[in-house]
């Protein structure tokens, strides 16, 4: 087979994150097929060195305009692939001019973000990536969640849906923080405190005003009995300037001395929070994976998390999960989860336990056999024709 990916969104952080994963374990387990990998070729340096069957396409040009739409359908086309896979759901229209497949990570796009469009862009858009949808010879889904949500909102046939979870990065999977890497954090970041972490994007959904109110909520609990006196709130994720709402709510909340936006931290440095972390919280309202609770899992932090939307199917027994959209039971969670060892030490075990059910072998071996069966089907329709 000839094999064109996408990785034009790979400056992206979460679909970099899984278009690195799918192409790392394609060149450790695939010697035979070739691969085209078609965009910033130099972004391809975080996944090491590849073999000689896959073939790095450098492609600046942006499908949002007519020129990048008609020389991305050529270069596809010029290397006369047999497929294409596209990491992340579009609308704007592609036609590679062969079969392609295309993951789906979430659909809020659908759900959270629509109210900042017009009528007639809501429903264009929608209708041009139900067409895209239902153009894809298969589609990846990264939960049983994010299935069920393709066919109810844009009625795709089950049988077109393949569901391949998401995994951790092997960053996360490094061990835990050393003494060096304490005294750094101590002294790069000023944080020689007990803490609880929140990391990931910033954003509505993500309900961290919630976590705010939670956490204020939760140290008023703690003063009764003068418990963890110096525990902070360090949220890690970039662009917390373009949300004054969470600056209100701390100050609204009483916390402003106990609180930290820490912004955007490297992956090196964010797993030695999640390891130093007393808890990890995700009350998030939506998620079609979720990856922040695993990584924070594979480092023995407790996780309490939100009871809705993936996370449920993600997380199972290992986290305490909660309504999201009820404060004070996020923090009689995290009251709970922060005092109580046994259940402490509980949570470690089934964390550990969670994380080893998502390979990133397991689910690009799913993803190979996808595009064998792609690819056959096509041949098989060609010879017919």
């Amino acid at each position: 087979m000839r094999i064109a990916i996408d990785i034009r969104q790979m400056s992206d952080y979460g679909v970099a994150t899984y278009t690195r994963n799918v192409v790392r374990n394609l060149a450790r387990m695939d010697h035979v097929n070739e691969y085209f990998l078609i965009g910033m070729v130099e972004r391809l340096n975080e996944v090491g060195e590849l073999p000689p069957n896959f073939h790095c396409v450098p492609f600046e040009g942006h499908d949002g305009n007519t020129s990048g739409y008609f020389d991305f359908r050529r270069t596809v086309r010029g290397f006369q692939c047999d497929l294409i896979h596209f990491p992340q759901m579009f609308w704007r229209p592609r036609m590679p001019g062969c079969p392609y497949v295309v993951t789906v990570h979430d659909l809020l796009d659908y759900m959270y973000r629509n109210n900042s469009q017009s009528s007639f862009t809501r429903t264009v858009r929608f209708h041009l990536t139900r067409r895209m949808l239902h153009g894809a010879a298969k589609i990846f889904a990264v939960s049983n969640f994010t299935k069920q949500d393709l066919t109810r909102l844009f009625d795709v046939p089950p049988d077109k849906i393949e569901v391949v979870y998401n995994a951790l990065d092997d960053r996360f999977l490094l061990g835990h923080a050393t003494s060096d890497d304490r005294a750094m954090i101590a002294e790069r970041y000023q944080v020689n405190y007990p803490f609880i972490l929140y990391a990931g994007r910033i954003s509505p959904h993500k309900n961290i005003v919630r976590i705010i109110e939670a956490f204020s909520a939760l140290k008023s609990e703690l003063a009764k009995n003068d418990y963890v006196p110096d525990l902070k709130l360090v949220i890690i994720g970039d662009q917390v300037s373009k949300h004054p709402d969470l600056r209100r709510a701390v100050i609204k909340s009483a916390v402003q001395f106990d609180v930290r936006f820490l912004g955007f931290v490297p992956v090196d440095v964010l797993r030695i929070f999640y390891d130093l972390a007393k808890i990890f919280v995700f009350p998030s309202l939506y998620e079609g994976f979720g990856l922040p609770p695993l990584e924070a899992m594979a480092h023995d932090t407790p996780v309490v998390a939100s009871n809705v939307t993936a996370v449920p199917e993600v997380l199972g027994n290992a986290a305490v999960l909660v309504n999201p959209e009820n404060v004070f039971e996020i923090s009689r969670a995290l009251y709970r989860v922060l005092l109580d060892q046994s259940l402490r030490e509980r949570m470690k075990a089934a964390g550990r336990d969670r994380v080893r059910r998502y390979s990133w072998q397991t689910s690009v071996r799913s993803i190979l056999d996808v595009y064998q069966a792609v690819a056959s089907q096509s041949a098989a329709a060609a010879s017919r024709s």
